[in-house]
């Protein structure tokens, strides 16, 4: 099992891309970027969690199977293949505002 060693909020421009089908894909938004540490220490990795709260390597990832990380200026627009941040699920508890 790995263990959680830091959690950064992402740089706006970060997207992750997911294959959907053989000649389609879909970039999201990265909202955190994670360190991940195996629970012997052994090696670390960085993973980045989308606005769907997908990553690579979850059981639960519905967009299919995971392309790459890429970046793209403010200037430079959206990936095409962009999609808007979808909407909360309600079957998460939400945390009260303070």
């Amino acid at each position: 099992m790995k263990r959680i060693v830091e959690i950064v909020p992402a740089r706006p421009g970060w997207y992750a891309r997911w294959r959907l089908a053989a000649e389609s894909t879909r970039c999201y938004p990265v909202s955190l970027w994670a360190l991940l540490e195996e629970a012997d220490g052994t090696g670390r990795e960085v993973i980045g969690v989308d606005c769907a709260g997908q990553w690579p390597g979850a059981d639960d990832a519905t967009s299919g199977s995971f392309v790459r990380y890429l970046f793209r200026t403010l200037e430079s627009g959206p990936p095409e293949d962009a999609e808007s941040p979808p909407p909360p699920r309600l079957d998460r508890p939400t945390v009260p505002a303070p």
